[in-house]
């Protein structure tokens, strides 16, 4: 089956008697050809990596290369700890978690694009926190991590997971999705709940701007992560509860498609609009950058790594390890090493390609 509709995902595995997550298993073992054990694994290998970025930005006070943002993981990581905030600590932990992997991203280091590096840090942080917590097996954790990558299938090929696509909504939105749907299915929710949480989810983050200040996967991307991670599991928790969505998931995924259609393009990753154009954004850009002017169709997925990877060093799963992957296509294609090379850069690639460091990937590609 193709992952493009979630009620016939839905009705697939109610009738199967199955889980959304062993359905993307065997779609996977039928696409690739390896085995159920090797497929598992290479989630695994994923997982690890989302583990380890969230331990390394918690226990550590991990700074962005710019210099803007950093510290912010192992700050809130410290302050649950003394089980003095409003919210219950292990909710405040999983908004460390994610702030921690957002910041690795932010400074270059080894995270898991889930579904892209600018929302990366939603779906480890509530999966590692559903491991610490003791309720759930390793196990259990990675098969769950099956059920957020069909979901993300689901919304990449009938929406976008793209920022500069569909504006945040289809990056932090998505991941919300995903991990809501994964937390529900991982504490024995039906398919049916795991839609609910999907809708829930989804329709809380309608409208998001992508807005980078200065163009960088740092403001305001790395506070969105951490309370997004947050709402994941809310909307979890209101769909094992009972609570459904009136407005069919499928649905509120259509929708997020014509919303960011119909957003301007300030708004979707430019760096231009929203808070990258105010005073305070402009003085930041000026200060990272050396400038402060504001004059600056769908692809189809398939697998579960389309969604859940690739592992990729940061800060932009599109402008970064898409361009280091853009140069190599065009190195290929040359079939021998270049005297010189001349990149033309357009759209938002080229109003952040400084930011991201997309000038020093597509070399790194070549």
């Amino acid at each position: 089956m193709s992952f493009t509709n979630l009620e016939e995902l839905i009705c697939e595995a109610t009738k199967e008697q199955t889980t959304i997550a062993s359905l993307m298993i065997n779609l996977e073992v039928k696409q690739t050809g390896l085995t159920e054990k090797q497929v598992v694994e290479k989630m695994k290998e994923q997982f690890k990596i989302m583990k380890e970025s969230v331990r390394k930005g918690t226990l550590e006070s991990v700074q962005s290369r710019t210099g803007l943002t950093g510290g912010d993981g192992h700050r809130l990581f410290e302050y649950a700890n003394k089980h003095q905030s409003f919210v219950e600590s292990g909710t405040l932990l999983t908004a460390a978690n994610a702030l921690a992997v957002s910041e690795v991203n932010a400074a270059m280091g080894r995270i898991v694009a889930t579904p892209t590096a600018g929302s990366a840090g939603i779906l480890p942080a509530v999966m590692v926190q559903a491991l610490d917590s003791g309720r759930f097996t390793y196990d259990q954790i990675i098969h769950s991590m099956f059920t957020a990558s069909a979901l993300g299938l689901v919304i990449a090929n009938k929406a976008s997971i793209s920022g500069a696509a569909g504006g945040c909504q289809a990056e932090i939105g998505s991941a919300t999705a995903m991990a809501a749907g994964a937390l529900v299915e991982l504490a024995g929710g039906t398919p049916t709940q795991v839609g609910h949480a999907v809708g829930i989810a989804l329709k809380n983050s309608l409208g998001l701007v992508c807005d980078p200040v200065a163009g960088l996967v740092e403001i305001p991307c790395i506070y969105r992560n951490g309370l997004h991670a947050i709402t994941a599991q809310a909307a979890a928790d209101m769909a094992l509860a009972g609570v459904r969505s009136i407005i069919p998931p499928d649905e509120v995924i259509q929708v997020m498609h014509e919303v960011g259609q119909e957003m301007p393009e300030s708004l979707r990753e430019t760096g231009i609009g929203g808070l990258a154009g105010t005073p305070t954004g402009q003085k930041l850009k000026e200060k990272v950058l050396g400038q402060s002017s504001k004059e600056n169709g769908p692809a189809k997925y398939s697998s579960a790594y389309d969604i859940v990877g690739p592992i990729m060093v940061g800060p932009s799963s599109s402008h970064t390890a898409g361009a280091v992957r853009i140069g190599n296509i065009a190195y290929q294609l040359l079939n021998e090493k270049p005297k010189t090379v001349t990149f033309t850069l357009m759209g938002s690639f080229a109003k952040t390609y400084q930011g991201h460091g997309t000038d020093l990937a597509l070399l790194a590609g070549v």
